[in-house]
This record gives structure tokens, C-alpha cells and sequence, in this order.
């Protein structure tokens, strides 16, 4: 499986930005797709995830301003940013699991400042 992310950018304080992340190869079945994102001098983590079920979670500092979402027919995963604040800024991880199997894309960045 590989992943490749997009919609990554510069954004004001209160915006909106959509990252997009496309899986090709063996990418059926049950599987979780998450996004992840990483700050400078932290580790990366858990922004949000959905199954194949479609169940999702997100981590408390995004929610009620990011939505994650997921289009089968396309292999494509969403997440929809609203309300951006500085401290969104970070390199933003695609990811794809299967079973015990994990995959990484490439980050894509997201600058919130003014």
C-alpha cells in the first residue's frame, strides 16, 4: 500500500484547510485510516481515525473543529480542518493499517499564522 497526501498549506488563524490522503495498491478489506501530525520538538500523534465500519475518534484538542471522513470507492481519506489555531501547525501524517499491518505516508505541512 502506498499513501500520498495532499492539501497541506498556510493558513490564518480561524481557517479552514482539507487534507486529502489517496491509498493504492492492496488497499480493501478492514482497515483503519488515520491522520497523525507532528510539531516540532514533540512526537507524533493520534489526530483522528475511522474504520472501514466508519466508527471514528479523534483527540480532544481537535474536536468539534476537525472532521475525518472516508471515500471507499476512491481509497481516499479526508480531514476537514476548521478553526485552525497556531498551534494546529504541524507536519501532517497519512497512515493505513490492515490486520497487524501499517503504512505511513509522506507529511504534508500545515502552517497556521497570521
Amino acid at each position: 500500500v502506498q499513501l500520498q497526501a495532499s492539501g497541506g498549506g498556510l493558513v490564518q488563524p480561524g481557517g479552514s484547510l482539507r487534507l486529502s490522503c489517496v491509498a493504492t495498491g492492496s488497499a480493501t478489506g478492514i482497515n483503519v485510516m488515520a491522520w497523525y501530525r507532528q510539531s516540532h520538538g514533540k512526537q507524533r500523534a493520534l489526530v483522528a481515525a475511522i474504520a472501514s465500519s466508519g466508527s471514528t475518534t479523534y483527540t480532544d484538542p481537535v474536536k468539534g473543529r476537525f472532521s475525518i471522513s472516508r471515500d471507499d470507492a476512491k481509497n481516499t481519506v479526508y480531514l476537514q480542518m476548521n478553526s485552525l489555531k497556531p498551534e494546529d501547525t504541524a507536519v501532517y501524517y497519512c497512515h493505513y493499517a490492515k490486520g497487524t499491518t501499517t503504512y505511513w505516508g509522506q507529511g504534508t505541512l500545515v502552517t497556521v499564522s497570521s
